[in-house]
């Protein structure tokens, strides 16, 4: 295969080419990437700061229609209850935020980016959680740890931080004790001027990398369609090019074997029309050269 010019051509022109596709491609990669990661993370910020703003209205209400004081809203006698393996707490304030947050936290849980939504107070503690951690209690500690994790305290090092922060759309690196690493984006929940605690959403990074995959594949698909088409092309375009040189070769082999006859039709100005030149000059020679042994 690689005696023929057109596939030795194909394959270094390709090759070369390769080589600048795989470069741009990496920086397309990294510069995609790098995209998704900062719209990913100013999504989890937008969500963070909605659900503190939200998480405070509805704590608020509870205040002005007198269902909580504001003693009990910044209530943290935590009371534990039951024998739970991490503890779980009550307040004074869990039960009526059992009632009304349910709604607001699940909401985010449509996006699937989002492996939590919830409010934690300043110490950490989180009275309700998301429904798909509020499953029943099984007594197996580590399907509870999984499925039930409201109305415990996180006082990690991360959820203490989440906990007493005070920034807006501030992302820890987060790494759960299920087995999870994910970006954690708290906001503060400020009731009556008064920061209560901050509004965490945990946003998967298996989710993100799961994309990042899928754009990746797809470039590298349209890469590998893009060179298959080059090699063919290339190929069909040296052929077309060679192709007088394949009859010149054949020209040459006649009057290497005494056929000098045949006039030798030149029809291109490039190399190779120079190459026929050549052989038409010889051919002239010689037939003179036997023409002038025939005579003697």
């Amino acid at each position: 295969m690689f005696r023929r010019i057109s596939v030795k051509v194909a394959v270094f022109v390709n090759l070369i080419l390769f080589c600048v596709m795989a470069v741009g491609t990496l920086f397309l990669v990294n510069q995609q990437w790098a995209n998704m990661e900062s719209r990913y993370q100013a999504g989890g910020k937008l969500m963070a700061t909605f659900g503190a703003k939200a998480y405070a209205r509805l704590l608020e209400e509870g205040v002005n229609t007198n269902v909580l004081s504001l003693d009990d809203v910044f209530d943290t006698k935590y009371v534990k209850f039951g024998s739970f393996d991490p503890p779980k707490f009550n307040t004074k304030f869990d039960a009526y935020t059992d009632r009304v947050m349910i709604d607001l936290i699940d909401e985010f849980m449509k996006n699937t980016n989002v492996v939590f939504a919830v409010g934690a107070d300043k110490n950490g503690y989180i009275p309700t959680h998301n429904s798909k951690f509020q499953r029943a209690i099984t007594g197996d500690v580590e399907k509870d740890k999984v499925g039930n994790r409201a109305k415990r305290i996180f006082a990690d090092p991360v959820g203490i931080k989440a906990a007493e922060n005070r920034i807006e759309g501030f992302i820890q690196i987060y790494k759960r004790d299920t087995g999870e690493t994910m970006w954690d984006v708290a906001s503060p929940i400020m009731v009556k001027g008064r920061q209560w605690g901050n509004f965490r959403v945990g946003l998967s990074i298996d989710e993100l990398n799961r994309q990042k995959t899928e754009i990746l594949y797809s470039l590298l698909g349209i890469m590998s369609v893009i060179l298959l088409i080059s090699v063919s092309a290339v190929i069909l375009i040296v052929n077309y090019i060679l192709r007088p040189l394949t009859v010149f070769t054949k020209i040459a082999s006649n009057l290497a074997d005494g056929d000098v006859d045949v006039k030798i039709e030149v029809t291109s100005n490039d190399e190779i029309g120079d190459l026929g030149k050549v052989l038409e000059r010889m051919r002239i020679s010689l037939k003179v050269a036997m023409d002038r042994l025939r005579k003697k």
